[in-house]
């Protein structure tokens, strides 16, 4: 190894990505040792690193060229140790200049004077808190004021951070790109607004709200979403939204954002009340590069409110999305509650009208009582549909489920929760070689053997305690 030319050896390390086979190879020889020392950018430490304020900053005079650090007391019980405390935190910015990457989860013991030490770090771009119950709005605000290059923040379960001044320092700074606050009880649809001029350079918004608090926040928000009632910034740089149990006033809050998306390529909304028809379509209209389409439509659909209700979502949305959106390849369907399959607010022409209009390689049903064997046999002509995923579908029997097989292009097909089939339905496929991938979950109807020789790969699994 000694007469090894410098750039094999580099490269040689390079190539070995997994941590436990870099600690191997630098045990090797002191000078495997030591390029892996120049070379390390990224570790992880976790509960049984001890003492961890002294070993970190052993870890940092090693590997002096650290750029990435994640730190993770997930399932961290008092008899393994001591955390990582503000003290660990000082030593971290001080042992790691080059620091640009820094993900704190379940560090309980740190507060808001430890994570003002990275506002020292003036490489930091992006900031992971992942229940952080000890540090505010005050702590966050340290952290944005002082890096200024931070373009990703991601708020994760951070139970007492409030909007306060940070959300509106961080609208006048314009930097950030990725942010992601979820299930943070102190920070409502309406703080949104403080972000201002961040919105023009936003590419990706990440909002979920604990569904137990979600109509606590709106009767707090209600003020602010009423200043909230024209979003003037487009939204131009925008590409993925994903929104988690919101409340959705017209014209108001987030609904006003999704019109001004111009290049958004997926949306997420799962069980976010008050979405209309209107809302749907002025996204599609917007948004013509949209590639991907998940809702998932809360139970408070299933009540018997007349067809033309403006709060209620039709196939109008799907008409909308088939005849603007001409790039879209995946969509998710699924209804909350399966108790009241008669009040699905798409329809299985509406639901045909997007496949057979749009190039999808990806469709997913869940709960989606309208679809039955004829829409089955009418996928056939789904030419581009590549990947069919279907869970508690119950008005697809057997007979439906045979027409798989002439599917042009499929590859991959995932049952779940499905009473209506069998392995009569699977007999089609058999020594087929049709599809790579078969996936069966809880199933009553489909055995074991009975999925044998359905695909190149199978997996099946039956737990049927969801029937009970």
């Amino acid at each position: 190894m000694d007469d090894l030319p410098e750039e094999v050896a580099w490269e040689i390390l390079k190539r070995v990505k997994k941590t436990v086979d870099k600690n191997s190879i630098s045990l090797t020889c002191k000078r495997l040792h030591e390029l892996d020392n120049q070379q390390r950018r990224s570790i992880r430490i976790g509960c049984g690193f001890v003492p961890a304020n002294e070993g970190l900053i052993s870890l940092c005079h090693r590997f002096h060229n650290l750029e990435k650090v994640e730190i993770s007391y997930s399932g961290w019980m008092s008899k393994l140790g001591k955390q990582l405390d503000d003290r660990g935190v000082y030593n971290l910015c001080i042992s790691c200049p080059q620091l640009t990457v820094l993900t704190l989860s379940y560090c309980t013991y740190i507060t808001d004077a430890g994570l003002s030490h990275l506002a020292s770090c003036s490489h930091l771009s992006a900031l992971n808190l992942i229940f952080a119950p000890r540090i505010s709005g005050c702590g966050i605000l340290s952290v944005v004021v002082g890096c200024k290059k931070l373009s990703l923040l991601h708020l994760n379960r951070c139970l007492n951070v409030a909007s306060m001044e940070w959300l509106e320092y961080l609208g006048k700074l314009e930097t950030i790109q990725d942010l992601h606050i979820k299930n943070c009880r102190a920070i409502g649809e309406g703080d949104l607004v403080k972000l201002g001029n961040s919105w023009r350079n936003l590419r990706s918004l990440h909002f979920e709200v604990d569904s137990n608090y979600r109509y606590v926040k709106q009767f707090y928000d209600r003020l602010a979403v009423d200043h909230w009632q024209k979003q003037l910034i487009p939204c131009n740089s925008m590409r993925e939204i994903k929104l988690v149990n919101g409340i959705f006033s017209p014209g108001k809050g987030l609904a006003c954002i999704l019109g001004k998306c111009k290049n958004l390529e997926k949306i997420h909304l799962d069980m976010c009340l008050g979405v209309r028809d209107s809302d749907i379509i002025e996204l599609a209209s917007e948004s013509r590069s949209l590639r991907a389409i998940s809702l998932r439509v809360p139970s408070d659909f299933s009540l018997q409110t007349p067809i033309n209700n403006p709060t209620r979502l039709t196939d109008e949305s799907l008409k909308a999305l088939a005849l603007n959106c001409s790039n879209l390849e995946s969509v998710k369907l699924s209804f909350s509650n399966g108790d009241f399959p008669s009040f699905f607010p798409f329809t299985q022409e509406g639901i045909l009208a997007l496949v057979h209009k749009c190039p999808l390689h990806e469709l997913a049903l869940d709960h989606v009582y309208s679809i039955n064997d004829a829409g089955m046999e009418a996928l056939c002509s789904a030419e581009y549909l590549e990947v069919l995923e279907l869970t508690k579908c119950q008005e697809i029997s057997d007979e439906g489920l045979r027409f798989v097989v002439r599917f042009p292009k499929l590859f991959a097909l995932k049952l779940s929760k499905c009473l209506g089939v069998s392995d009569y339905g699977l007999q089609p496929l058999l020594g087929s070689h049709k599809l790579k991938l078969l996936v069966v979950e809880d199933c009553p109807h489909i055995s074991e053997r009975g999925v044998q020789g359905a695909a190149q790969s199978v997996s099946f699994k039956q737990d049927l305690t969801w029937m009970h």
